[in-house]
């Protein structure tokens, strides 16, 4: 047959001709800016640089957003923005990922943290950051791989609802403590507040919306008014802050901070922020707090944050991967890198942020050098705008939360997972009601420890296929696994092979295909020897086919077992 040469067993020296990529050197994939600055030209410097400011103005209004969401004022937001954009230049490996505060490390940050001392947030940010780069150290990336897609989608709509809910309050102004009865949520909303709010959130739906706006024909001015609504949609968040601070400013500088209506953020220190140890031990409200306490204080926070970090941070890599193949070990030193360099700028715990990414990759980004010009705007903001940010209203900021995560809810899953799978539709769903029931941390555990018990049932009970086939006028039982077969499914084997022979009351030969046993040992070995006995007194034959050749010899001992494949697998049996 023409061409049959290319299916012989033979092994076939290709390394002339095919060769795989060479990898680079350890320093070059460790301080990766290294594999790409040889490389880079003016193109790909305007392209950063319009990128840069583009995401600039995103993360500014973000960042002051999220450090309200955590409980804190508005600085550490920016010094966790500036900190995570300049460390990530010289260790990332994906131009599009944009470190900083993002709404998931805030909820950790308000959960674990709330009420404390910022000491505390900065110091877990140091042990987050530890976490994970011992995570990179010892390539533990596979971890991710236990979370599966149905859990990470429930995991970021739930985390999603919470932030929303979360953010109600402040929206319309409501500041009761704990979870208001309707009744009392109702009767203290702020008017103002909440007309501030609601107006703010409907204008960035509708600012939103210009990207997608599609002209009748194509011309020079259409593209060039499609850029600037471009430009306009995706600056929204900075726009709409801005403009409100901006009133509230003027507000008070006719009248009085007593005269205006609504509620404005807290007064913000003004500076670069200085580089100094983390507070491993410090005094607050008369009380001595020593590493320890701190830990103590933290909690399960010292792990359940970088493990959140790191599932994120590794789903929008790989979201924005060019080639397929994504470096997770790296994109965990960079993450902790960042984490710990950033708790010596008294900073919170950072990680990616889809959306901010999302914004990169449509402005056009080339190289993560578009983080150096991000992070140059945010410092100029914390030296020259901090005095003003104290005049921006906390309802528009709620606006500005809300508009980011709600079309992170997605629904979706509910439909399709209940036609396509519903152990997955069961771990989605359940998920998402721990997250609201008990917390995100919790919502996250009950989905890994879900999949795992539906993965060793799965070990447990795997799918045999018994079917009777004719080779040659002769006649035999042929037993197939349909998913992989490790020592937990080999009972089932067993009893499969003894059922199929008191129906066929032993007139038939057995052949087991052994292609999907996984890990011969001596489980294995002492089944199939056990099995073979039991058929030898009854004188049946069992036949291994695609049996490994280095584990015949423990096999040898047995008289009615035979190995094949399927070449040799009539042949055998004829001549049995």
């Amino acid at each position: 047959m023409k061409n049959s040469h290319y299916f012989d067993d033979d092994q076939v020296d290709l390394k002339s001709k095919y060769e795989k990529p060479k990898q680079p050197n350890w320093l070059f994939r460790r301080i990766y800016i290294l594999t790409w600055i040889r490389h880079y030209d003016r193109e790909k410097a305007i392209s950063d640089l319009i990128a840069g400011i583009t995401l600039g103005l995103t993360i500014i209004p973000q960042s002051i957003a999220y450090a309200a969401l955590a409980g804190r004022s508005s600085e550490y937001g920016l010094y966790t923005a500036f900190i995570g954009s300049i460390i990530y230049v010289f260790f990332g490996t994906i131009p599009q990922v944009s470190i900083g505060p993002t709404s998931l490390m805030s909820l950790m940050v308000l959960q674990y943290c709330y009420e404390k001392p910022i000491e505390i947030v900065i110091v877990l940010a140091f042990l987050a950051g530890c976490v994970e780069l011992l995570m990179g150290i010892f390539q533990l990336g596979f971890i991710v791989s236990f979370i599966p897609s149905a859990v990470n989608k429930a995991f970021t709509t739930g985390t999603s609802i919470i932030v929303a809910l979360c953010q109600i309050k402040n929206l319309l102004g409501v500041k009761l403590k704990g979870v208001p009865t309707p009744k009392a949520f109702f009767e203290n909303i702020k008017v103002a507040d909440a007309t501030v709010g609601i107006t703010c959130f409907v204008i960035l739906l509708a600012l939103r919306q210009l990207s997608s706006v599609k002209f009748k024909e194509e011309s020079p001015a259409t593209r060039r008014l499609k850029k600037l609504l471009w430009y306009i949609s995706i600056s929204r968040n900075a726009l709409v802050v801005f403009t409100c601070g901006m009133i509230a400013y003027f507000w008070i500088q006719k009248s009085s901070f007593e005269a205006i209506p609504i509620t404005l953020s807290s007064k913000v220190d003004s500076g670069i922020p200085t580089i100094k140890l983390p507070p491993f031990a410090f005094i607050h409200d008369n009380r001595t707090y020593v590493f320890s306490d701190i830990c103590r204080e933290l909690g399960s926070g010292i792990l359940v944050v970088p493990i959140v970090a790191v599932l994120a941070n590794v789903a929008i890599a790989k979201a924005f991967v060019k080639d397929g193949i994504l470096d997770a070990s790296q994109e965990m030193l960079t993450l902790g890198i960042c984490n710990v360099a950033g708790s010596f700028f008294s900073a919170m715990p950072t990680c990616g942020a889809f959306t901010r990414s999302a914004v990169s990759q449509a402005s056009g980004v080339r190289t993560p050098m578009a983080g150096i010009y991000t992070g140059i705007i945010v410092l100029s903001a914390l030296s020259i705008l901090t005095p003003y940010f104290q005049y921006i209203p906390k309802s528009s900021l709620s606006a500005v939360l809300i508009a980011a995560v709600i079309f992170m809810v997605d629904f979706k899953p509910l439909t399709e997972l209940w036609k396509t799978n519903k152990k997955d539709f069961i771990s989605w769903l359940g998920c998402v009601i721990v997250c609201l029931a008990a917390g995100v941390e919790m919502g996250l555990l009950y989905g890994i420890i879900l999949n795992m018990i539906f993965v060793l049932l799965r070990l447990g009970k795997p799918k045999l296929e018994v079917n009777v086939k004719k080779s040659d006028n002769l006649i035999y039982v042929h037993i197939k696994p349909m998913s992989d077969i490790y020592y937990t499914g080999v009972e089932l084997i067993r009893t499969e092979i003894k059922s199929a022979c008191v129906l066929y009351r032993n007139d038939f030969p057995i052949v087991l295909d052994c292609s999907r046993f996984m890990l011969f040992d001596t489980t294995f070995l002492e089944m199939l020897n056990a099995v073979a006995k039991d058929l030898r007194e009854n004188n049946v034959l069992l036949i291994l086919q695609f049996f490994p050749d280095k584990h015949k010899e423990f096999l040898n001992g047995n008289s009615n077992i035979r190995f094949a494949n399927d070449r040799t697998l009539s042949e055998l049996i004829v001549k049995t």
